[in-house]
């Protein structure tokens, strides 16, 4: 069989059946072609972030997107065209007529969750679009890594070896969403990150974000339970970061929206990229 038809009959393979894999693999799908998709999960069930994002609500979209309030370590300009290469209306249509999930707005926070406040209707609804689309998912697969196919001497364009504890599969094409390393009892442990670096992708450093923030000694310790919204400010001018939410005094130090969107800033040496460059000192942020 000549490498030009195992290309065309070899799947699509998806690792990791969180949000972006679910999505992915249910786009590739229907993107044509007629290439088979397999979506592969090391849980029993997939979609775990989701259940757990939003208090079990699931905070679906945000209602406006900012691009000052992503941050990267790799260029903001690839980072700015992957924001509006699916603009914020397109995906709320998504949501609401694709997967049939209607969406309400929280006013205090801006953001848009199901009118069912039920996290478990969004990862469904996905899986359930996933399936009707063609995607082959298999739950309980542990992909260990993920090579190139090689022939006599070079390598066989467009064909990989997708290696899992059940066995190897052939793919066409392999796309990584195994997400970071955020909540490892999710699936979140870091072994796309180790795939890729053995691929040749550079791997920047990885630091915490999007996290609660400790206080040692806690001098408001004794206010703890307090919520207010408030305005965190870093830097000045054009350039400084600035979020505005729910902010909550804890035992431990500070949580809340608003805690959680400068937690990125408050590592006095950020890792920088490899080969220099990045953002360096957190400095103190001013609460307004």
């Amino acid at each position: 069989m000549s490498s030009a038809t195992n290309t065309m009959t070899s799947p699509v393979v998806v690792v990791g059946a969180g949000a972006a894999g679910i999505i992915a693999a249910g786009f590739a799908a229907r993107a044509g072609g007629g290439r088979p998709v397999q979506l592969l999960e090391r849980t029993k069930d997939g979609g775990r972030k989701i259940l757990i994002s939003g208090g079990g609500r699931c905070n679906i979209l945000p209602s406006a997107v900012d691009p000052a309030q992503f941050v990267t370590q790799s260029s903001p300009n690839i980072l700015k065209q992957i924001l509006r290469s699916w603009p914020l209306e397109a995906q709320r249509a998504f949501f609401e007529q694709e997967l049939g999930i209607p969406l309400k707005l929280e006013e205090e926070s801006g953001k848009l969750f199901p009118v069912s406040d039920k996290a478990r209707d969004v990862r469904d609804g996905l899986l359930d679009w996933a399936r009707a689309g063609g995607v082959e998912i298999t739950f309980g697969v542990t992909v260990i890594g993920v090579r190139p196919v090689k022939g006599e001497g070079s390598r066989v364009e467009g064909t990989w070896e997708v290696v899992t504890d059940l066995g190897v599969i052939k793919a066409s094409k392999v796309i990584i969403a195994t997400g970071g390393l955020s909540v490892p009892q999710t699936g979140s442990d870091g072994i796309g990150l180790k795939i890729l670096e053995v691929l040749g992708h550079t791997m920047h450093p990885t630091y915490p974000a999007l996290a609660p923030l400790t206080l040692t000694p806690h001098r408001y310790a004794h206010l703890a339970g307090i919520s207010l919204p408030v305005t965190i400010r870093d830097g000045e001018g054009k350039k400084a970061f600035r979020t505005t939410g729910g902010f909550l005094v804890t035992h431990r130090g500070w949580s809340g929206p608003a805690a959680l969107n400068v937690s990125h800033l408050t590592l006095d040496t950020p890792p920088p990229p490899k080969g220099g460059g990045g953002r360096g000192g957190g400095g103190a942020a001013d609460a307004l």
